[in-house]
């Protein structure tokens, strides 16, 4: 049998290998329950940084399910430490004619994040249509979301990053939006927009291994969940039953999104 490049079995790296990837999950664990502990309030840096109670934030979606599949460590992590969420779907997720389902699936989701049905709002506009291969038109969507920022009162907007996460052409329109109202200031005074980072595939399926990575990392917030609050998480993702194909119950095992997000300030 041939020998490792230290002389060492295949049995003796594959122990090795366990005992190194033990050792990290052991860290990974510690601290992120360190670093949840500390709340939300120690997870803002910078201009983010604002009293948490004194937080309207309004979380930006395109599709339903997109609240529990990659912004659920944000949403429960700004509750944890008291600020008042709602949510803006631009879209009822009709790609497969399966909008009205969908709707009542986001606020069943939406509930069990803590945010009422009286805060989520649907945007079902035959102009922004659930397709990953349309671009929604910018001026159509800024007003729309200008509109319930200002309606609202919201003082802290989040949403996708150019990156979308998975790339959706959807998610990336949201990012176009907010970064035309932010850059031609024409958010309220005192509003800020944070953006979910888009990270690269190996990172995006290493589950809690990405936490020393996310705490390390230059990001201006950081919500990491507990363990309780992930399972809360994964409740919330189950309530849209319309969506749960195999893959979607592997992405919510490994996903980092179902237990991190780091996020930046336009």
């Amino acid at each position: 049998m041939a020998a490792g490049p230290w002389g060492w079995g295949p049995a003796a790296l594959a122990l090795l290998l366990a005992l190194l990837l033990a050792l990290l999950l052991g860290g990974a664990r510690r601290l992120r329950r360190r670093y949840a502990a500390d709340g939300a309030r120690a997870s803002l840096r910078g201009r983010a940084a604002a009293r948490a109670d004194g937080v309207r934030a309004l979380l930006v979606t395109a599709h339903p399910d997109d609240e529990a599949m990659f912004f659920a460590p944000t949403v429960l992590g700004l509750g944890r430490a008291g600020a008042r969420a709602a949510v803006l779907c631009c879209s009822a997720g009709n790609y497969y004619n399966q909008g009205e389902i969908r709707k009542k699936e986001l606020e069943r989701s939406c509930f069990l994040l803590g945010i009422p049905a009286s805060d989520v709002t649907v945007i079902d506009h035959r102009d922004l249509p659930d397709n990953p291969a349309v671009e929604w038109d910018t001026q159509l969507l800024t007003a729309f979301v200008l509109k319930h920022i200002e309606a609202n009162n919201i003082n802290l907007v989040v949403t996708f990053d150019a990156g979308g996460v998975s790339g959706h052409a959807n998610h990336i329109s949201l990012y176009t939006a907010l970064r035309y109202l932010h850059s031609e200031q024409k958010l309220p005074e005192g509003c800020h927009v944070l953006v979910l980072e888009s990270v690269n595939l190996f990172r995006k399926y290493i589950s809690i291994l990405d936490v020393p990575v996310s705490c390390l990392l230059p990001r201006d917030a950081l919500f990491i969940l507990t363990e309780e609050e992930t399972e809360q998480a994964r409740r919330a993702m189950r309530c849209h039953h319309s969506q749960l194909l195999w893959f979607r119950h592997i992405y919510m095992l490994f996903s980092r999104y179902m237990v991190i997000n780091s996020l930046r300030l336009l």
